[in-house]
């Protein structure tokens, strides 16, 4: 059962710097479904997990796990809707399976490609850092089709991400809305809940997120 369906949160405050660690699996579908799952260990509210949802007519929903998440991922990105909905992100070694109100999806997970490897040389605090997501911004716009490292958020925010380690998604299954998502496919078109997408190559990243207000920048 799932509740809450509504149009996009106001008044969400300001909130100065918050940093979210965790993992983003991103995800094309045969039937146009793009999926962006974020797994969060830590973060300002603890651990918990949100699926952004661009239907293949562009139409774009945010999952949320309480009002709190929705009031601030809703102001910081774009959707069309947001449901609030206990949303549940069981991982294991290869797979991840996802329980989120209209949402049930699997997603096999499998090695780490070249550019994971590269990644996981960058130290750690070095990599969260908005500087060097400034740097390597003009080589992810190349590399990695439609990924975006540092841009303008909503609600007057900035934004910078710091990815650590990628694998390959290699399946996917499951229903959206009652209906089969269908095979795996990449993520194209790109989503478009922010200033850039994830990889058009289906993956889970391993991530450090920083959403700053306009005058916290450093």
């Amino acid at each position: 059962m799932w509740t809450g369906c509504s149009a996009l949160p106001t008044g969400a405050e300001r909130v100065g710097r918050h940093r979210f660690e965790g993992q983003i699996a991103g995800v094309g579908t045969a039937s146009g479904v793009r999926l962006v799952i974020g797994r969060w260990v830590r973060s300002p509210w603890g651990p918990f997990a949100d699926v952004m949802v661009e239907q293949a007519d562009d139409h774009r929903v945010l999952l949320a796990p309480d009002d709190r998440v929705a009031e601030f991922v809703g102001a910081t990105y774009s959707f069309d809707e947001v449901c609030r909905t206990p949303v549940r992100v069981t991982t294991g070694p290869t797979v991840w399976r996802v329980d989120a109100g209209p949402l049930q999806v699997c997603v096999d997970v499998g090695t780490r490609p070249v550019i994971g490897s590269l990644l996981r040389l960058v130290p750690r605090r070095v990599a969260g850092t908005a500087t060097w997501a400034g740097i390597v911004d003009p080589v992810a716009r190349i590399v990695l089709r439609g990924v975006r490292t540092r841009g303008s958020a909503g609600a007057g925010r900035q934004e910078w991400y710091a990815a650590t380690d990628l694998h390959r998604v290699t399946a996917v299954a499951g229903t959206w809305r009652g209906k089969d998502l269908g095979d795996l496919r990449p993520v194209r078109p790109p989503v478009h809940f922010g200033f850039g997408s994830t990889p058009a190559m289906p993956s889970v990243t391993d991530v450090v997120t920083t959403v700053a207000d306009d005058d916290c920048r450093r």
